[in-house]
């Protein structure tokens, strides 16, 4: 295989779509390191892993002797990205976006290379620009294309409004591209649309149209949303060694494999032999001690990792009780028993036996150390078990 072909093959992997992969092979048979962006609103002041997919493949491509711009928008920040949304978006002040910013900075060099990112912010260009320069930008885009754009199509149907600033965000994150000359513009799946602007931006201004490469949109711990720290679903890259452990331990076994093969660094090979692994009768909890320290040890380093399973192991492989846990009694309903769903209900652990059912599917509660998978399990009474729902919601339940 030509080194052409070994670094496409390793930009590809975990890789939704290349538009287009032609022109990305032609631009590495060039030999000459290329300009690869990615833009991030600072909508929040840290990042997950959810954001990391992304970051990884930029890193990739650092190895490979490609520079990576790490594009902070500050100034689309204040517009709020109407991606997915369905009613319009607050925007975030000029404070909180610049203080968002600043951790971002400090937290992308725990994956980037410092020495071959240049972290840039889009007011640079943008707050420098006039009104007539803006009206020819708005120029060259129309409305009726716009308008493909589902969420602004959807709204538009529904009679939802959708205020003037928000249709100018695509314009803005295209002209990013044509402001930096990017050769290629990285982003996840639901920003496709956008990142297409930035190519017909590109040629509009007489500039070669850059490669678009979207990545997979990571799912949180609930195994549904995608990782958000609103939603609560996420793992910070700031969390404590011992919390980020804890975070992935907790996903379901199916979704296991989806992180493995979006944010592992380990081959395909390797994944898949853990996969027969499983299928032959390993235990998967011992697959997912692997991911974990791996994850960890990125962000910590190994001796954290390992200090951070041990601790796993001590409080919830061999029984040790976090303090301060509350202690609750159920009673046992017709023949001493009480199902798993009323039990989590009554201890308040869940609002209701939907919810509490819902959460066993999603893999969110645990048994004494061990993930509940059975929806029918029903507890004896008698018996003291460690009952713990997510990552805060803990209790010591007696069945009497």
């Amino acid at each position: 295989m030509s080194p052409v072909e070994e670094s496409l093959a390793t930009l590809k992997r975990g890789t939704e779509e290349i538009l287009v992969e032609a022109a990305l092979r032609t631009k590495l048979e060039t030999g000459r390191s290329l300009r690869v962006k990615a833009g991030f609103d600072p909508t929040a002041p840290d990042l997950h892993l959810g954001h990391t997919v992304l970051i990884n493949k930029l890193r990739q491509f650092q190895d490979l002797g490609h520079e990576v711009i790490f594009l902070i928008g500050d100034f689309t920040g204040m517009i709020g990205d109407p991606t997915g949304k369905s009613v319009t978006r607050k925007p975030l002040t000029r404070d909180e976006v610049l203080d968002n910013a600043k951790t971002y900075e400090e937290q992308i060099f725990r994956i980037l290379d410092p020495e071959r990112t240049l972290v840039v912010f889009n007011s640079s260009w943008m707050g420098e620009m006039g009104a007539a320069e803006l009206v020819q930008l708005a120029a060259k885009h129309t409305l009726a294309r716009m308008l493909e754009r589902d969420d602004f199509s959807n709204r538009f149907k529904s009679g939802v409004p959708i205020a003037i600033h928000e249709l100018l965000y695509p314009l803005i994150q295209g002209y990013d591209s044509v402001a930096l000359k990017a050769d290629v513009e990285l982003g996840g799946t639901d920003q496709k649309f956008n990142l297409l602007v930035g190519r017909q931006l590109q040629a509009a201004y007489g500039l070669e149209p850059q490669v678009v490469m979207t990545l997979p949109i990571l799912e949180g711990l609930d195994g549904v949303q995608k990782m958000s720290k609103s939603l609560g679903n996420y793992i910070g890259i700031t969390d404590p060694p011992s919390e980020m452990f804890g975070k992935v331990m907790s996903i379901s076994d199916e979704l296991m494999w989806r992180y493995y093969n979006l944010l592992s660094a380990r081959s395909i090979e390797e994944i898949d032999a853990f996969k027969r692994s499983v299928g032959a009768g390993a235990n998967p909890r011992d697959v997912k001690f692997h991911l974990a320290e791996e994850i960890v040890a990125r962000f910590h380093g190994a001796a954290a990792a390992g200090r951070a399973r041990e601790d796993f192991i001590a409080r919830f492989q061999r029984g040790a009780i976090p303090e301060n846990v509350p202690e609750i009694e159920v009673a046992a309903g017709q023949g001493g028993v009480v199902p798993i769903g009323n039990l989590l209900k009554e201890a308040g652990l869940a609002k209701s036996t939907s919810e509490s059912l819902r959460l066993i599917d999603q893999g969110a509660v645990r048994l004494d150390g061990e993930r509940v998978e059975d929806r029918g399990l029903a507890i004896q009474a008698g018996h003291t078990h460690l009952i713990q729902v997510g990552k805060r919601r803990i209790a010591r339940v007696r069945v009497g």
